[in-house]
């Protein structure tokens, strides 16, 4: 494999686009009144932003997560497939894309994480949903917040009305979303706090809107205080699935406060 088409490689490439986009980027991410996020387009050369689409494993080679909460296929053992997809993924985590992102967004003491604790990549099909959600507040050791996503689409021709599109809720669930689209070679970055619900609407089209992500934690808490919390995720409107993944949401987020370790998330790379 050719440095072009390595990590290093890869991570030089997003390193010259976010150097390029640094100012823009840091004025729509540091907004105030809104969940802090920016997207970066055209990325990576189409070519190889392609190429990374054309080597996602088929669905049945992914872990399927379907409940009243998401539809999606995930996977993190990414020595299962083609090296190229995982050199792309572990180039978001080159200390000098890390700097950057970090001057872009003004989080402190950004950590990527090698083992792809919820990571990794995922592909939704017609029908997938992303309900709102909060992410899990912390790693999988409760010791660092987990403080920002790094979301980078690669379906080619995507268009917003096929779906799929990130939604963030700025004011809170059961009130009206922004969008950003999961346009071909877009790279999106968004916080993740206590106040970061977000979600993906339903894929409309029969292609399949994949995804590479990556997770950055931190010691320091993007809040002026300490927090923490599971998983936790609404209806989009109010009625019965709202309450009942309420009171899911307060009795994990309970049992994991109360018994640190009862639930070990599979969704890591098993290196």
């Amino acid at each position: 494999m050719t440095r072009a088409m390595d990590r290093t490689g890869i991570a030089d490439l997003i390193v010259a686009k976010l150097t390029a986009e640094r100012g823009r980027a840091r004025l729509e991410f540091q907004q105030p009144g809104r969940i802090g996020s920016t997207w970066i387009d055209d990325l990576l050369p189409v070519e190889l932003a392609g190429r990374l689409y054309d080597l996602f494993p088929d669905s049945d080679r992914m872990t399927l997560k379907r409940s009243i909460k998401e539809l999606k296929y995930v996977a993190a053992q990414m020595d299962a497939y083609d090296p190229l997809l995982e050199e792309a993924l572990y180039a978001f985590q080159d200390p000098r894309v890390v700097e950057l992102i970090g001057e872009i967004t003004g989080l402190g003491a950004l950590e990527p994480d090698d083992k792809l604790y919820a990571g990794g990549i995922s592909v939704m099909k017609k029908g997938g949903y992303l309900r709102p959600h909060l992410d899990n507040s912390h790693d999988a050791g409760q010791g660092r917040y987990r403080v920002l996503n790094l979301l980078y689409y690669v379906t080619p021709d995507w268009e917003e009305a096929d779906g799929g599109s990130l939604q963030l809720w700025d004011n809170g669930p059961l009130t009206e979303p922004r969008t950003i689209g999961s346009r071909f070679n877009r790279l999106v970055l968004m916080i993740t706090d206590k106040g970061s619900w977000h979600s993906v609407n339903e894929i409309r089209a029969d292609g399949r809107r994949c995804c590479v992500s990556n997770y950055y934690f931190s010691a320091q808490s993007p809040e002026a205080s300490d927090y923490f919390h599971a998983t936790s995720f609404r209806g989009e409107k109010a009625g019965v699935s709202d309450m009942i993944m309420q009171a899911d949401n307060a009795l994990r987020t309970t049992i994991l406060k109360t018994l640190p370790g009862a639930y070990k998330n599979p969704h890591v790379y098993k290196k």
